[in-house]
C-alpha cells in the first residue's frame, strides 16, 4: 500500500502530491468536526488528552521530519557549521508565527473572551476560535508541502515516504483539532451544522500553505534547509505558545502529558518506520 502511494506521489509531482496530502489532513479535520452531529459535549479529560496528543505529534514532526533533514542537508553546504541554516530557519519560523500571533485577533480554545490575543476587535468568539486554529494550521501545511518539495529535489534526509509519514501524522492529530473547534461552539448553542462548518474550515488553510511551500522550495532549491527548519520553528512556537498552555488550565494535566507522549511516540514511529 505504501509503495503504491509513493509511486502515485512521484507520478503526479511534488506540488500535486502536497495538495493531495494536505487535502487528506483537511479531510481528517472535517471528520473530527463531524462528531458534533452525534455529541454536544466532550469530557474535559478527553479534550485535554487529545490536545496533548496534538502537541506531541507536532514536536516529534518538527525534529524527525524537519530539523534532522535540514541539518543533514546542510552538511554539504556548510561542512564546518551545518547548524547555521537550521538555526536561522528555526528562529525565523518562530518569529513569523510570533508576528502573526500579535497581528491576527484570535482566542485559544480553553480561554475566556477577555483573553483574546492580537489586535483589539469586537469579533464574535466563534470567529476568534476559528482564527486561532487557522493560525495553528499554517505551519502544518507548510511543513508537508516543503517536505514533498525537498524530496522531489533529492535532498538528503528527505524522501517521499517521509513526507507521507508527516502527512499521516498531521492528519491524525487534525482529527481532534476539528473536534476542538466544533465542540466548544456547539456547547455555546451554535447549531450542529454551523459548528461543523467552522470546525472543518479551520484546516482549509493547510492545502494553500502546502502548495505554497512545495512551489517555493522547488524553484528556490538553495533555501531548502532553511525552509524545513522554518516550518519546524513555526510548529514549535505554536505548541509552546498555544497547545501546551491550553492543556494546563484544568486538573487533567497528567493526562495531557500522557497524550503528548503518545503523540510524540506515534509520530516518531511513523517517521522512522516509513521515512
Amino acid at each position: 500500500m505504501l509503495e503504491y502511494i509513493e509511486n502515485f506521489a512521484t507520478e503526479i509531482g511534488p506540488v500535486k502530491a502536497a495538495l493531495v496530502a494536505t487535502l487528506f489532513t483537511w479531510l481528517l479535520t472535517a471528520l473530527g468536526a463531524s462528531l458534533v452531529f452525534f455529541f454536544k459535549t466532550i469530557k474535559r479529560s478527553v479534550f485535554d488528552t487529545m490536545l496533548g496528543f496534538t502537541g506531541g505529534v507536532m514536536i516529534a514532526a518538527s525534529f524527525w521530519s524537519l530539523l534532522a533533514p535540514s541539518i543533514k542537508n546542510s552538511e554539504a553546504l556548510y561542512p564546518d557549521h551545518p547548524w547555521i541554516p537550521a538555526s536561522i530557519g528555526f528562529l525565523a519560523g518562530g518569529l513569523f508565527i510570533f508576528g502573526l500571533d500579535k497581528l491576527m485577533p484570535h482566542l485559544h480554545i480553553n480561554f475566556n473572551k477577555e483573553e483574546t490575543e492580537g489586535v483589539a476587535t469586537k469579533w464574535h468568539k466563534s470567529t476568534l476560535l476559528l482564527l486561532a486554529i487557522t493560525l495553528h494550521n499554517i505551519p502544518e501545511g507548510l511543513a508537508v508541502g516543503i517536505l514533498f518539495g525537498a524530496a522531489a529535489n533529492g535532498m538528503e534526509g528527505a524522501s517521499i515516504s517521509a513526507a507521507i509519514a508527516l502527512a499521516i501524522g498531521i492528519g491524525v492529530q487534525n482529527f481532534p483539532e476539528g473536534l476542538a473547534v466544533a465542540m466548544p461552539l456547539r456547547r455555546q448553542g451554535v447549531s450542529r451544522r454551523r459548528s461543523f462548518w467552522f470546525g472543518q474550515l479551520s484546516a482549509v488553510v493547510e492545502p494553500i500553505a502546502g502548495v505554497i511551500g512545495a512551489i517555493a522550495v522547488i524553484h528556490m532549491q538553495s533555501i531548502l534547509p532553511y525552509a524545513l527548519s522554518f516550518a519546524a520553528g513555526a510548529m514549535i512556537f505554536v505548541v509552546v505558545e498555544e497547545v501546551i498552555p491550553e492543556t494546563q488550565r484544568d486538573k487533567y494535566t497528567d493526562l495531557a502529558v500522557l497524550g503528548f507522549m503518545g503523540g510524540f511516540t506515534l509520530m516518531m514511529i511513523l517517521d522512522v518506520a516509513l521515512g
